[in-house]
C-alpha cells in the first residue's frame, strides 16, 4: 500500500492512503467520474490540472521534483488550473484534507511504498 506524510521536520501528520498516476491513460482519467477519494491521487509527471467533469471540489498540491509544495489551491468543479513551470507532479485530494494534512506551501511530501 502506497502512502505519504509530510516531513517529520515540519510536523508530520498520519500516513495518508495515496494511489498513483503514473502512466498517462490513470493521469487523463485522474478523479473523474467519482464521488470522492479515501486519501489522495498524485498524477506524475503533470504541472496542471482541470476539473471539468468532476462531482466535488478537490485541493490541488503542485510539488517540484523534490516534492516540495509550490503552492495549494482549491479548485471547484469545472475549472482549468494554471500550469506551473516548476512543478514535476501534482497531489489531488478532496477539498479540505490538504490543511488537515498538514500540506501547505514549503512542506516536502514523503511518499512510502511506491
Amino acid at each position: 500500500m502506497t502512502t505519504f506524510t509530510t516531513d517529520p521536520a515540519e510536523g508530520t501528520s498520519a500516513p495518508v492512503p495515496l494511489e498513483v498516476a503514473g502512466t498517462a491513460r490513470a493521469r487523463r482519467r485522474g478523479l473523474l467520474g467519482r464521488t470522492g477519494i479515501d486519501g489522495a491521487l498524485l498524477l506524475t509527471p503533470a504541472n496542471s490540472v482541470h476539473t471539468f467533469g468532476m462531482r466535488f471540489a478537490i485541493d490541488v498540491a503542485y510539488l517540484d521534483r523534490s516534492s516540495r509544495v509550490l503552492a495549494v489551491r482549491t479548485m471547484r468543479p469545472g475549472r482549468l488550473g494554471l500550469p506551473r513551470p516548476r512543478a514535476r507532479r501534482v497531489l489531488e485530494a478532496e477539498a479540505g484534507a490538504m490543511e488537515r494534512w498538514g500540506v501547505r506551501r514549503g512542506a516536502r511530501i514523503l511518499v512510502q511504498g511506491a
